[in-house]
């Protein structure tokens, strides 16, 4: 059972991934306020993060950095989840850090296989 640390501005996102985790025995925390997700992180300490790219300050990409220059969250799986399907956004996600990327609309179960894998793997 993984602690997961989903942030995306959009409730209905968080609530979406936040049920598959449950359905698969995870432990999600949802935020929907990025200003917010570094606090949270500390103190949940989260085996996995779920992050959106396109939210207010910081955006994901911005998130995604700040969590790898944390020495607690450097090698924590981190996996974007985007409406934001070009070449670029994915190269730059890849850049700052991400381990994994999703397009929205996404199908569940390619979410599940992705987070399985890279909890396997830390």
């Amino acid at each position: 059972m993984a602690k997961i640390l989903i942030v995306d501005d959009d409730r209905q996102v968080t609530d979406l991934v936040a049920n598959i985790m449950l359905m698969e025995g995870h432990q999600p925390t949802s935020l929907n306020d990025s200003t917010k997700a570094m606090e949270i992180a500390s103190s949940l300490t989260p085996d996995l993060f779920v992050l959106d790219l396109m939210m207010p300050e910081p955006n994901g990409f911005e998130l995604c950095r700040a969590l790898r220059t944390n020495t607690t969250f450097a090698n924590t799986p981190i996996v974007i989840i985007t409406a934001m399907e070009d070449s670029d956004s994915k190269a730059i996600a890849y850049v700052a850090g991400a381990n994994d990327y999703v397009t929205k609309p996404f199908n569940p179960e390619d979410l599940v296989k992705r987070v399985k894998t890279l909890l396997r793997k830390k």
